[in-house]
């Protein structure tokens, strides 16, 4: 039986909840989890916002912990090794799309808190190829957060090419934003935090922004415009986008990774003269997440957390939906 914390309705307070795995599959590993972050998607999926959740649900797809058993048909992978674990859990691995190396793009793919039970647990399941090994460089209980925060950022800079010359401003320095502030000064770029708060200017330059830029002044963002090559939205709330739009260089790129649930008013007509685009992506691949925690331990990158135990997985849930966590949570051993 593996222990684990579960809600038994939308919204509801998480409570110790024991299940039965059933024999481990020979494509799988089980990992003694030691810590496991929180992200606001495991909110969403505790409140039913997105009207698939499965109850009792237990959260958690930023995993970090040591495998403890290894499926018969895994050689990749090896018992006592620490490893991560992300959004996704298992891929098809026999579509176009896997086979081309976007295994975050399969159709068929498996969420780690979707249809089965996720990493507020003692243990947890996951097919091998989902599984990530982590760099030994790195501080093991502050990997979580890289794992879905930290790969959602990172996955664009890969995937449009992203070079060390371009202009890249982020909106929203949150618990995404802060992770994407310390790759784009790694990776070279001129970074621009967008904020309404003009008081962290110390911490968001320690962070790596070049620039600040106070979202809410019309003149800043007027006087901005044209200026860069991709934006990175990490928000998920409403924004004047046309604002951002005009503030984005010839062939600019405005790309989401925060899920606004509401539609986007957009005028096309810059877009046109511009040729600027919009566009949006999901996690990386497993490939993708070891070059990120190569090029994190590398850099010395890494999620600022704040800790609680398992047992207060409550008041860490409640910390995260109050907006008050200094930028990331994660529940450790």
């Amino acid at each position: 039986m593996i222990k684990a914390y579960a809600a038994k309705s939308a919204g509801a307070k998480l409570e110790s909840f024991e299940y039965d795995p059933g024999e481990l599959n020979p494509d799988e590993v089980e990992i003694d989890v030691e810590s496991c972050g929180i992200c606001h998607s495991d909110l969403s999926m505790l409140d039913n916002d997105w009207g698939f959740t499965e109850y009792p649900f237990v959260p958690g797809h930023e995993v970090v912990g040591r495998i403890s058993a290894v499926g018969e048909n895994v050689s990749s992978l090896k018992q006592g090794q620490r490893v991560g674990l992300g959004w996704h859990s298992g891929y098809c691995n026999t579509c176009h799309t896997c086979e081309s190396g976007d295994h975050n793009l399969c159709s068929s793919a498996s969420m780690t808190i979707g249809g089965r039970h996720g990493g507020f647990a003692e243990q947890v399941r996951a097919q091998a190829t989902a599984v990530v090994p982590i760099p030994d460089e790195l501080e093991p209980d502050a990997v979580g957060p890289m794992m879905c925060g930290g790969i959602t950022v990172f996955n664009p800079l890969v995937q449009f090419g992203i070079k060390p010359t371009s202009k890249v401003g982020v909106i929203g320095i949150g618990g995404l934003g802060h992770i994407a502030l310390q790759f784009l000064n790694a990776w070279g770029c001129e970074v621009t935090a967008f904020t309404r708060d003009k008081s962290a200017e110390k911490e968001l330059r320690d962070l790596g922004a070049d620039n600040i830029l106070v979202s809410n002044d019309p003149d800043e963002l007027e006087a901005a415009q044209g200026r860069f090559d991709f934006i990175l939205s990490t928000v998920n709330v409403k924004l004047d986008w046309n604002a951002y739009i005009e503030t984005l260089a010839p062939k600019g790129r405005l790309h989401f990774v925060g899920a606004t649930l509401e539609p986007l008013d957009v005028n096309v007509f810059p877009l046109i003269m511009g040729q600027r685009s919009i566009s949006a992506s999901p996690v990386g691949s497993p490939a993708t997440i070891k070059t990120m925690l190569n090029f994190a331990a590398h850099h010395k990158i890494s999620p600022k957390v704040e800790y609680f135990s398992f047992d207060q997985v409550n008041e860490a849930l409640d910390t995260l939906r109050n907006g008050k966590p200094h930028y990331r949570v994660v529940l450790k051993r």
